[in-house]
């Protein structure tokens, strides 16, 4: 029985950005980057998407190099590119610049085919008093289920 590849979140993400709508991006990869991913060597939080000549391209998503890989290892933060249908990168290029939309990065994942992909997501960023609301309601929530399971 073999273990389940592993996942990585960004977890600030929907902390700081309120997501309206996600899509699901092929990577563009090279052969140590993938087999550093399935040792669980990657870190997304700091990692953002942008369009240059109707193409996507991830920046700053750090894989670890691969400790057998030798001379053909792969740069850390390199810029990689995301595959998506045209159509879809018109839209979401037209989004970003129109509605002054961010897309995020939300989380990197190996498919059921073994493919790794990236959920992008695209939404505005939070204010300050908006990220303590969510915290309140968060909190409320939090004491209201302590409460009932307290009275079970």
């Amino acid at each position: 029985m073999s273990k389940a590849p592993p996942s990585f979140e960004n977890r600030q993400a929907r902390r700081k950005y309120e997501i309206t709508e996600t899509h699901e991006a092929g990577l563009v990869l090279t052969g140590t980057e993938v087999k550093s991913l399935r040792g669980g060597k990657c870190e997304i939080a700091d990692a953002h998407v942008v369009v240059k000549d109707g193409e996507l391209f991830v920046l700053n998503l750090r894989i670890e190099p691969y400790e057998h890989g030798g001379s053909y290892n792969h740069e850390e933060k390199r810029t990689r590119k995301l595959l998506m249908k045209r159509l879809e990168i018109q839209r979401l290029g037209a989004k970003i610049r129109e509605k002054q939309m961010a897309a995020v990065p939300l989380k990197v994942y190996f498919n059921e085919k073994g493919k790794v992909k990236l959920l992008l997501g695209l939404g505005k960023g939070k204010k300050s008093t908006d990220r303590r609301e969510d915290e309140k309601k968060a909190q409320a929530k939090r004491e209201m289920d302590r409460a009932l399971k307290a009275r079970r």
